[in-house]
């Protein structure tokens, strides 16, 4: 049943953690709702553009900067040896250094590295893929093979570390581990893999397992996503499968829905907006689903169909008064899509690939601050813009770094940036920038 009642319901997520407004510790920012909280912001970029503040070199990777207390938290790869070749069937080898880079915020000057020797074996090998995760002195930091390391913030000393391919016997997926971990209380929820431990939860500051729990051929990419509804923390768990949600202190599966993405590509998070989840995928998977209000459970309201909703993959939508806002993967641009029927209102290729045509998985990366939205497009530019049902308005444009890295023949930078001390934070696979956006 398509509901109308729904048209015109807000993105809203429990937040789970005090941060200041000027942080930015996880993917996503401090709720993973993709919202910037701060004020005294730009309304539009000047005409000489933007201030940029510094830049400092930095491995490859596609791993997103974390800002917390003063500081920038990066994951890249030091190469030494071997070809970046990027091919979607096929792993590329290469050998070096996976890193945590600390950085500080205001100035770009190193504060403490930690580095491991890793070999890479990989499809499109360009470094670790998740954003690290910062909370309470301590960073959470997953590399592209497993490795799961859990360092002091202030020092970068190793507090704790997993192998989830050694101790889990979880394979490592054909794109890498790219699930960003996740810190709610005195948890830490990472997505695995292995025999009935396709999502572990492990006390954040022994590194001690708390549980483990369901099984799948493939783990996945998609980040453990807290939600809370009908009273209760719901933990949800995307795998190439279905989506799960669990009891967060148990591992307990609360309910299950089929969701089976082609090639094992669970990838963007889950929205929640009232009393509904959309979750998107690549192979026309998107379906609304609807949350039980007195109890943990839920049913299919509806699925697309070709021609109508939204397919995402690198990146994850966006949802404001009944709109999705999100990268069609296999179209390549950005749509507008309502979310009570699925009906597509509009799209362009202005804030992915900046063409006029198809670009398979043209991606911009969506951030909502108050009413506007800042894009951080695949092209390397910063847009500020207005997003409504009834179309895209292009507001301000700023180049802030190059693309390094390469998808189906043109040239891509595929890292969501980080909003923090009134900039931005981005990165490509040669340097980190840091670029005002304070409105003085």
């Amino acid at each position: 049943m398509r509901n109308s009642t729904i048209v015109f319901l807000l993105l809203y997520i429990i937040p789970f953690g005090a941060v200041t407004a000027a942080d930015w510790p996880q993917w996503l920012g401090p709720n993973r709702e993709s919202v910037w909280q701060e004020e005294g912001i730009v309304d539009r970029f000047p005409d000489e553009g933007l201030k940029v503040k510094w830049r400092t070199p930095v491995g490859l990777g596609y791993s997103g900067p974390a800002v917390a207390d003063g500081k920038v938290y990066v994951m890249d790869y030091e190469l030494k040896s071997g070809k970046v070749e990027n091919s979607p069937g096929t792993r590329g080898k290469l050998e070096g250094q996976e890193r945590v880079v600390c950085l500080d915020a205001m100035t770009g000057e190193l504060v403490w590295k930690h580095a491991y020797d890793r070999s890479y074996e990989l499809s499109y090998p360009s470094g670790p893929r998740c954003t690290p995760t910062v909370s309470d002195g301590r960073v959470y930091a997953l590399g592209g093979h497993g490795n799961l390391t859990c360092l002091d913030a202030a020092t970068g000393d190793v507090v704790w570390k997993k192998d989830f391919v050694k101790e889990y016997n979880a394979p490592t997926p054909i794109w890498g581990f790219a699930a960003h971990p996740l810190v709610d209380g005195d948890l830490l929820y990472c997505l695995v893999g292995g025999q009935g431990s396709v999502a572990v939860a492990f006390d954040k500051k022994s590194g001690k397992e708390v549980w483990r729990a369901l099984s799948a051929a493939e783990q996945g990419y998609c980040p453990p996503t807290m939600i809370e509804h009908a009273g209760v923390k719901q933990l949800l768990i995307w795998h190439p499968e279905s989506l799960n949600a669990l009891n967060p202190r148990s591992g307990e599966v609360y309910w299950s829905v089929d969701l089976k993405p082609a090639y094992g590509m669970s990838v963007t998070a889950p929205r929640k907006v009232g009393s509904y989840l959309f979750a998107s995928a690549i192979g026309g998977i998107g379906a609304l689903i609807k949350l039980d209000d007195d109890k943990p459970a839920a049913e299919i309201e509806w699925r697309g169909k070709p021609k109508d909703a939204v397919y995402c993959c690198s990146s994850t939508p966006h949802i404001v008064d009944g709109v999705i806002y999100g990268n069609d993967c296999q179209i390549g641009s950005l749509m507008a899509v309502r979310l009570d029927n699925a009906e597509r209102l509009w799209e362009t290729f202005e804030p992915t690939s900046g063409g006029d045509r198809r670009a398979s998985h043209g991606t911009a990366f969506i951030v909502r601050h108050g009413d506007r939205f800042f894009l951080f497009s695949e092209t390397g530019d910063l847009i500020l813009a207005n997003l409504s049902k009834e179309g895209y308005q292009e507001i301000s444009r700023f180049h802030v770094l190059d693309p390094t890295n390469e998808c189906f023949g043109r040239d891509v930078v595929w890292s969501h940036p980080a909003f923090a001390n009134k900039s931005v934070y981005a990165r490509n696979d040669k340097e980190l920038v840091c670029v005002s956006l304070a409105a003085d």
